[in-house]
Parts: C-alpha cells; structure tokens; sequence
C-alpha cells in the first residue's frame, strides 16, 4: 500500500474527530512533526502507534487499509492493512508492507488476526499481549521472552521456537504442526485443543501446563524436562528419548506405538491406560510401574 494513502486517511479521520496534529501527538507520546511526517506519506507509524492512533480517531484498523469499505460487515485485524508482494501486469515484483516486530517491547497490544510477518520474529519482549486467530506459521521465533498472551486459535504450523521462554501464555486450538521447539522453555501455559502433529521439543522443558485434548501424533520430545503435566487421549507415534521425568502422569490414554528411550520411567505415573504390545515393551524396559497400564486388545 502507498504511505500517502495510509497519510491521506489518517488526516482524514484525525480531521473528523476534531483534533489537532499536537494534540494527537501528545497522546501518543510522538512529536507533532512525526504525525506531519506520517499525514504527508513520508513514514507510517508502526504497530504499536497504529493500535492507539485507531482508538484515539474512533476508527477500525481496516480503516487505512486502501481497500477499506465503511458497509463492511466483516473485517480481520491486519489483513487488509499487510499484503504480501503481488505480480503485477509488468512482471516484476512490487513491494508491499510487512510487518518485522523483532526486538521489540511489546505490552498490552492487541495483534489478534495478525498476518504477514517477516521470517524472522526474534529479541522481543512481550507480555500480556493478543495474538488471536493470527497467522505465526513458517516462522524463525528466537531469543523471545513471551509472558501472559493470548494465541487462541493461531497458527505456528512449521515454524521453529528457540531459546525462548514462555510463560503463562494462552495456546488454544493453535496449530502447530510440524513446530520445532528446542532450547525453549513452556512453563504455565494453556496447551488445551493444540495440534502438535509432527512437532518437535529439544533441549528444553515443559512444565505445569494444561493438555486437554490436545492432540499427540508423531510428537518428538528429545532431552526434554517435563514436569506437572497430565496427559490424557490418545498419544499415537511418539517419542520420548532421554527426557527427565517428574510428576508426570498419564490418565485415561492410550499409548500406540509410542517409543520410550529412557533410563528410568519410574517417575511417571500410569492411570487406567491402555497400551499396545511394543510401547507395552518399551515402559517395561524402563522399569515403569505398569500396573496401570494394560494392553490393547488385538
């Protein structure tokens, strides 16, 4: 999109709300010559001013988007206002915004619908902040501090999470497909409904988080800490190879071809679950108590 649209449109509505150009900078803890800067499509305000300059001028985010329709019934946060580069009739690629919120302080903003980021989302600190129904698949997350967020309903579908720690976040019904997670810490979270087919932890921990119905396929945890987690359903194809151990409970599941490479299981502790005869075998060459555990039938 044009910085110039994006300019005509916010002097536009800053003009309807009635509000000058310092005192729209004042509450935005800007200089007025920023705002100037911005109304004259020489710059454009990052996410952060993007959200409060919307709440300020009473409009909807879509509102600056060049395809903006005021009779819209249905709008996504970003979507329209991030577009990825298009082909145009020439042939050659034209550039179109993106978003790179790497090394960046993030707090109390809402991203929910988010879209189009870079490859790279990296150094940045972010608390008590929404990502809601927000697309963060195929993406390089590193080196992140993520504390009290809400990614309900979002997409992680193959990116890869390291060295990050996440604490007390909301995960539900995310999709994260083929994640990769290694060196990354996952304390305190909301994991009910998630997708982790394919998905990979490494080197890392996962500890007091809340599993129901999440779904375990072809699942890898390698040199991994788990702690105060409760697993339940089915838990096909999966892998625990060198993993520590404490307070882990399996209740009501059901183990299918699920490999177990450990010195020691006997810390886990095994309730009314049903296992098939190899991943029977593998908890009984870990020393697990397996009186809770018993075969599937055939």
């Amino acid at each position: 999109m044009e910085m110039k649209i994006i300019g005509s449109k916010i002097a536009e509505a800053r003009k309807k709300t009635g509000i000058s150009q310092a005192a729209l900078a004042e509450q935005l803890f800007i200089s007025p010559q920023a705002v100037g800067k911005w109304e004259r499509g020489e710059s454009i305000p990052d996410l952060i001013a993007f959200n409060r300059l919307a709440k300020i001028v009473g409009v909807d985010l879509n509102y600056f988007s060049e395809d903006f329709r005021p009779a819209a019934t249905e709008t996504t946060s970003f979507e329209s206002l991030v577009k990825q580069p298009i082909e145009p009739s020439s042939g050659k690629r034209e550039n179109k915004l993106s978003w790179d919120m790497s090394r960046g302080n993030w707090v109390d903003a809402d991203f929910s619908g988010l879209k189009n980021l870079h490859e790279k989302f990296r150094s940045s600190n972010m608390q008590r902040c929404k990502f809601v129904g927000s697309d963060m698949s195929g993406l390089l997350l590193k080196g992140n501090n993520v504390d009290s967020c809400d990614f309900s309903e979002s997409n992680f579908s193959d990116s890869r999470i390291q060295t990050s720690n996440l604490s007390g976040n909301t995960f539900k019904n995310c999709a994260l497909k083929n994640a990769e997670f290694s060196g990354s810490y996952i304390t305190g979270c909301d994991l009910a409904g998630a997708d982790f087919t394919g998905a990979t932890a490494k080197s890392g921990g996962l500890e007091k988080c809340t599993v129901t119905n999440t779904i375990w396929n072809r699942t890898s945890f390698i040199s991994t800490y788990l702690a105060d987690i409760v697993f339940e359903g089915t838990m096909e194809n999966c892998y625990f190879e060198n993993c520590a151990f404490a307070r882990v409970t399996f209740l009501d599941a059901t183990l299918i071809n699920t490999f177990f490479k450990n010195k020691s299981l006997k810390r886990i502790q095994f309730i009314d679950c049903k296992a098939d005869r190899m991943t029977y075998e593998f908890l009984k060459n870990g020393k697990a108590d397996l009186g809770g555990v018993s075969l599937l039938t055939e």
